[in-house]
């Protein structure tokens, strides 16, 4: 308590600094064998023509979103594209269902029509425990598709259920999602880089 008594806020934003920067390191010490292994097997399937599906809930919507626009429209040009659909866009579907049936089936129902086997499913969930999250990699795995979470805390049901886990280790929600805007670079990176890409980043 005296610490922070004393803390300026310059002190506070270098504090802050750090810590991201240690979960970071932590966190890619930990699964940089896991992501090399992913980004070829995500490249070979975009090459074969097959599509990413992505879902989240509030700020892990719009790290879907993120994700989504990186493949679809590569901020460098000689970067080839690829289809990568949000499943949080159709705000009209999203009620629809959730109004009909239930929250919980919003974004399976979606991957039931319109994804096919073969195709990728990577759901961001900040908790693990996410129950729209978990039917639809339920869903993608009953579909033959490649699951790859993007979660923290200690990762709930998502390491059991997906193909590719990535569990950002603490309670801070914003430390998760900072170490999974530069994990979506990283793997948008290393998937054209795997194609034979040059590597420029």
């Amino acid at each position: 308590m005296q610490q922070a008594a004393t803390e300026t806020m310059q002190d506070r934003v270098m504090r802050k600094c750090r810590e991201s920067v240690t979960i970071k390191e932590k966190f890619f010490e930990t699964h940089a064998d896991l992501i090399a292994e992913l980004c070829p097997e995500m490249g070979k399937r975009f090459v074969e023509g097959h599509r990413l599906f992505l879902f989240g809930n509030g700020g892990s919507a719009c790290d879907a979103l993120h994700v989504a626009v990186e493949f679809l429209h590569p901020i460098m040009e000689k970067r080839r594209p690829f289809p990568a659909i949000a499943l949080t866009t159709d705000l009209a579907t999203i009620t629809a269902i959730g109004n009909d049936q239930a929250f919980s089936l919003v974004f399976s129902d979606q991957l039931r029509l319109l994804g096919r086997e073969g195709d990728m499913a990577l759901g961001i969930s900040t908790s693990g425990k996410s129950a729209n999250v978990i039917r639809a990699f339920q869903q993608a795995k009953d579909m033959g598709m490649l699951t790859i979470a993007f979660t923290g805390k200690d990762g709930g049901r998502l390491p059991e259920i997906t193909d590719y886990c990535f569990t950002v280790p603490t309670f801070s929600i914003h430390r998760i999602q900072e170490t999974h805007t530069t994990l979506l670079h990283i793997v948008w990176d290393l998937v054209h880089v795997a194609l034979g890409e040059e590597d420029v980043i």
